[in-house]
């Protein structure tokens, strides 16, 4: 077999791996939810959450064993109804009656479902109060195939330590009739709501949010407390919808980093500057790049509303920005980073090798892409030292991993003077 099909068998496996240790590791018994095979949500609500926490850490070692060792997984005591953030696709039947639900894996089907295992059950009580205001008021939910009705979306987040809550009505226009009657009504079922958003989605997308947002009740936003800081979260901005395990992720990463108070720390793919702003109390300086403009100013935002002087943040690329800071010869003891499921691209990764940091702090939500860049840093000075896994998404086949990398120690460049005495020249070292 010539090494290109054998390649491909190999790929062909690994991609299979998973699949095979699930159904191995399956236990058959009543299942929890209806959905379950058909949603997508929920891939091993079938398995023990014992077996869950097995099955993923098994997984992630055979990915990582080239490269590092891993301390074990972190799990959850109580992993149900763990989502903070909820987002409803609304239909109706065949006799116009309303219906909220999430996605068919891989289609635009709606799943009717009026309580999920992993969702907060305060949103779904409110995302059924809703459903069922919905005939009083006339309004009609969304028609992807005709595009008439108004409602298309509701969002729910909900605050884990202040108990705010944030209702976003997603609208196919920017017209709704009653409004205010129906935030009464709403706010009469449920007054611990603090605050409603219209937004305005009529454009033919996948995507639950538009540009377009009114607010018609409360402050536009909610706050939360995570690891003693205080957030401010909008309709759009990125927070962990897992509250308990963040603060014992974001714990790792800091125990990781080994921080000191004497530190320059970058905290790079930054978002809203979680990770960057908890760095800060334990380090003397704090940079955070973020790419996405809005994320950036919710970052100054909750910078200044945290009291935290040493951070400052940059809208740019951040391997643009790493190698500028290379280039200028600034030294940065650790950097963060946290990138997307897909990894960093190999310019990112050349910019930290130049930017040269003494320890990297990589947090991944893909095990897989985590090996890859692993076995880039792994070949270019860095030597991982140690990993450790957290169950962000219990029920479901993703998982989170923290793993540190240390730069591998060099002889010290030899600083070589030159002078000249009579016709001979000598060289110090």
């Amino acid at each position: 077999m010539n090494q290109k099909k054998q390649g491909f068998k190999e790929k062909q496996s690994e991609n299979g791996r998973f699949k095979q240790e699930k159904k191995a590791a399956i236990k058959k018994g009543k299942c929890k939810c209806r959905a379950f095979g058909e949603c997508g949500g929920c891939q091993m609500l079938d398995l023990p959450y014992t077996d869950q926490l097995l099955l993923k850490e098994k997984t992630v070692k055979k990915l990582l064993k080239p490269y590092v060792k891993l301390e074990g997984i972190i799990g959850m005591s109580q992993p149900e109804h763990y989502r903070n953030k909820v987002n409803a696709a609304f239909t109706h039947d065949r006799q116009g009656r309303a219906l909220s639900g999430v996605y068919k894996e891989g289609t635009h089907y709606i799943i009717p479902i009026e309580e999920c295992l992993l969702e907060s059950q305060k949103a779904d009580e409110i995302i059924g109060s809703v459903r069922q205001l919905l005939p009083s008021f006339k309004i009609k939910t969304y028609d992807e195939d005709t595009g008439y009705g108004l409602l298309r979306h509701v969002m729910v987040r909900v605050g884990h330590i202040t108990g705010q809550i944030m209702v976003v009505l997603v609208l196919s226009s920017p017209v709704m009739p009653s409004k205010n009657n129906f935030v009464k009504a709403l706010l009469k079922l449920h007054p611990d709501i603090t605050t409603i958003v219209v937004n305005v989605n009529d454009r033919k997308t996948s995507m639950v949010l538009g540009d377009k947002e009114q607010v018609i009740y409360g402050k536009g936003y909610i706050e939360d407390v995570l690891c003693g800081l205080t957030f401010k979260i909008s309709p759009r901005s990125f927070y962990q919808v897992n509250h308990v395990q963040t603060e014992k992720l974001y714990g790792k990463a800091i125990e990781y980093a080994g921080l000191t108070g004497n530190e320059m720390v970058l905290d790079a793919y930054c978002g809203i500057g979680t990770i960057g702003m908890v760095a800060a109390k334990a380090a003397k300086q704090v940079v955070g790049v973020e790419l996405n403009r809005d994320a950036v100013r919710d970052a100054v935002v909750n910078a200044r509303k945290n009291g935290i002087k040493n951070i400052d943040f940059y809208q740019k690329d951040a391997g643009d920005f790493m190698r500028q800071m290379a280039d200028q010869g600034t030294e940065v003891d650790t950097v963060f980073m946290d990138p997307p499921r897909s990894g960093s691209d190999e310019v990112f990764l050349d910019s930290l090798v130049a930017l040269r940091p003494k320890r990297v702090v990589y947090v991944s939500c893909n095990a897989e892409t985590l090996a890859r860049d692993l076995g880039y840093l792994t070949k270019h000075g860095y030597r991982a030292v140690k990993g450790v896994c957290v169950d962000m998404f219990p029920f479901t086949v993703h998982v989170e991993t923290v793993a540190l990398l240390s730069l591998i120690s060099v002889l010290p460049k030899l600083v070589v003077t030159m002078y000249v005495e009579a016709d001979c020249i000598y060289l110090q070292k």
